[in-house]
């Protein structure tokens, strides 16, 4: 709603323009985005105040056509068309580099009669390849106020609140486009007989083929025939034709370029790094380098966690009365908490890589490489978008899906993205492979950081084969190809993302540590309680751990995952990381602080010091191993199976990817654990 001091901006663009940068900045916003459609797949909405003014922001799907050929790409059509008068303009991005691109879908919004304002993004990009742009002409060949932005350095900003402040948006006193003269007659037949006045707008929804809401109230104006002889695809095709003839004579006017502009790093650098072969290579190098990192580079602070937690422990142990409370705090909150939080420095080092080489424009080319793998596996191109997110988080990663029209290629990516290695899975692959790969190098390589990306590749490779199988059983015609631009190479901003990853951290500690000391209670309600032998008394308390409810539940499971190699303990962590994987940890932390014969120290160290009644390890090469291939394919997280209904809205679906998923871990951590114990 508009009033005098309450105004709504709408952000659009293209896919890639930088407009969720303007979006952060405008509204100091820390939305991360990647450099690839299909990113944004829900508006955001964020406010500033500016002149005594409240401005809201809604950000938008990036786009290049008002015909939405997926579900994010609707939304933008729907605001568009459908929500006309709810707000007080748009703000077009333009990229400097891609302007012929871009201006196909401004002069769409254009023609749809909605006041607008363009900002010409990443002009510095335009200007280091020798490309200058006539912003003057360009306001004048568009009618259209024109702003210079260069967001990623947060220029033009300042300028643009002030614009949107002073309204100067601008509604276009022509439409760009003719309709065509054989579908002139339908348009002002359907005018006459509705109250709509724009033209262009009766046109967008004969040319659209779904997803816009009014298309079925226009078809009613509509005899057979007339229905019958429509191709809206056939009607797209004519105008984008003729709106890039009028573009061209535009940017002939506005462009020019300098001759014999030197190569630039851009073009040098994708000689060598989308290569068929070296492009593979040194992709694998730099996740070899990120891995190695995250074990080496963690290993302080994670030092400093623990023994935080540990001297907290005692604290609370020393000062505290002693009894249940007591207990309760000090070996069971304090533990299975901190258990959790030793391994944010390494979730934080894995987002940081991640998120620079986002920044520099490197994973658009990573997407670009694996597009050739997933083909053969009936996934489409944009399912590398779902699958790479899914290394952060499956919950966005399967949101993101709504990127891909068609239904099968979709379905297959919902059910196999959570095979991707997330950040989750992190915590536990730590503490396992910690405890059983020694603490040697192989050329400067840790054994360590050469399993964890073993761990990565096995994820992924585990989804493709299991969307090789899903190929084979979804019947479906019609496939859907990849489109993408791949962006100019840019320097990273470091501050900005080392801000990102501290919020991302900040969200998993307190998002696991919410559950985890859920469960720490709970864990350490029945292992404080157990069978009495006194008849008097309902309950024995403050018993040994093993004489506990907890290790009773824990021992009736035992016959079901002993043949994985796997003691009570271990089956109780798996039982309540069902809603999270990371709760293992925390459990195993809670569990063994709570073990009396457990020797004093950090929690890795009483887990390989733990014994089997024979004297065995607890914790063998093959035990260790067994846990890892369990947890790298256990669906174990509720949150994603929620978001998996909500996005097949099949409950058929969601319990065959559950048990899919279970059925596979058990068989696999089997076998494992029976070949090489």
């Amino acid at each position: 709603m508009n009033t005098s001091n309450n105004k709504q901006i709408l952000l659009v663009g293209n896919p890639n323009v930088g407009k969720s940068t303007v979006f952060n900045l405008l509204c100091n916003k820390k939305q991360k985005t990647g450099n690839y459609a299909g990113v944004t797949v829900a508006s955001h909405s964020g406010n500033y105040e500016y002149g005594g003014e409240h401005v809201e922001i809604i950000d938008l799907p990036g786009s290049y056509s008002i015909y939405p050929t997926s579900e994010d790409e609707a939304i933008l059509s729907k605001f568009l068309i459908e929500e006309q008068g709810q707000y007080s303009g748009v703000v077009y991005i333009l990229e400097a580099l891609s302007m012929k691109r871009g201006l196909l879908l401004f002069q769409q919004i254009q023609d749809l009669g909605i006041p607008i304002l363009l900002v010409v993004n990443q002009i510095d990009q335009a200007e280091r390849r020798g490309i200058n742009i006539d912003i003057d002409q360009l306001s004048k060949e568009l009618n259209v106020t024109v702003l210079q932005a260069n967001a990623k350095q947060n220029q033009g900003i300042e300028e643009l609140r002030r614009e949107i402040h002073k309204g100067i948006f601008r509604e276009s006193d022509k439409v760009s486009f003719d309709i065509p003269t054989e579908h002139k007659g339908l348009v002002f037949k359907i005018l006459s007989e509705t109250k709509e006045e724009n033209q262009y707008k009766i046109w967008t929804l004969l040319s659209s083929e779904t997803y816009l809401g009014k298309l079925e109230t226009v078809k009613e104006q509509m005899n057979d025939d007339e229905v019958k002889c429509l191709v809206p695809k056939r009607l797209q095709t004519q105008e984008t034709i003729r709106r890039y003839q009028e573009i061209d004579k535009i940017i002939s006017k506005v462009l020019s370029k300098k001759p014999q502009f030197k190569e630039l790093l851009t073009e040098k650098l994708d000689k060598v790094l989308v290569h068929p072969i070296w492009g593979y290579l040194i992709f694998g190098f730099i996740l070899l380098i990120i891995f190695q990192s995250v074990f080496f580079l963690a290993e302080y602070p994670m030092n400093w966690i623990s023994d935080f937690f540990l001297w907290l422990s005692g604290f609370a142990n020393e000062y505290l009365p002693a009894g249940p409370i007591n207990s309760l705090i000090a070996n069971g909150i304090i533990p299975g908490v901190g258990g959790i939080m030793v391994f944010a420095p390494q979730i934080g080092i894995l987002l940081y890589f991640l998120y620079l080489l986002e920044d520099s424009g490197y994973m658009a080319r990573v997407i670009f490489l694996m597009d050739r793998f997933l083909r053969p596996f009936g996934l489409n191109g944009k399912s590398i978008v779902p699958l790479v997110s899914g290394t952060a988080c499956a919950i966005p990663a399967i949101m993101s899906t709504r990127n891909i029209e068609n239904v099968k290629e979709r379905l297959i990516t919902i059910l196999v993205t959570p095979f991707m290695t997330c950040s989750a899975r992190l915590p536990v692959y730590s503490i396992i492979i910690g405890l059983i790969i020694p603490n040697k190098f192989f050329i400067g390589i840790s054994y360590k950081a050469i399993a964890l990306m073993a761990m990565y590749f096995l994820g992924f490779f585990t989804s493709l084969v299991a969307a090789l199988i899903l190929k084979k059983i979804i019947k479906s015609k019609g496939k859907s190809f990849l489109v993408m631009d791949l962006p100019s190479y840019k320097m990273p901003l470091f501050g900005y993302d080392f801000k990102i990853v501290l919020g991302k951290v900040w969200e998993f500690i307190t998002g696991a540590g919410k559950i985890i000391f859920l469960f720490s209670i709970v864990i350490w309600f029945f292992s404080y309680i157990g069978p009495t032998q006194d008849k008097k008394e309902f309950v024995a308390t403050d018993v040994k751990l093993d004489h506990s409810y907890l290790a009773k539940m824990g021992k009736s499971i035992e016959p079901v995952i002993a043949p994985l190699g796997y003691d009570w303990k271990m089956g109780v962590g798996i039982l309540t990381s069902f809603v999270a994987r990371e709760v293992f940890v925390g459990t195993m932390s809670t569990l063994y602080s709570l073990d009396d014969e457990a020797p004093e120290g950090k929690i890795i160290d009483k887990m390989r010091n733990d014994k089997k009644p024979n004297g065995k390890p607890i914790y063998s090469f093959a035990t260790g191993v067994s846990i890892l291939f369990f947890y790298a394919f256990a669906m174990q997280c509720v949150s994603t199976l929620a978001v998996v209904y909500r996005e097949t809205k099949s409950w058929k679906w969601t319990m065959a990817q559950l048990f899919g998923m279970s059925g596979l871990a058990y068989i696999a951590s089997l076998i494992v654990y029976q070949i090489l114990k």
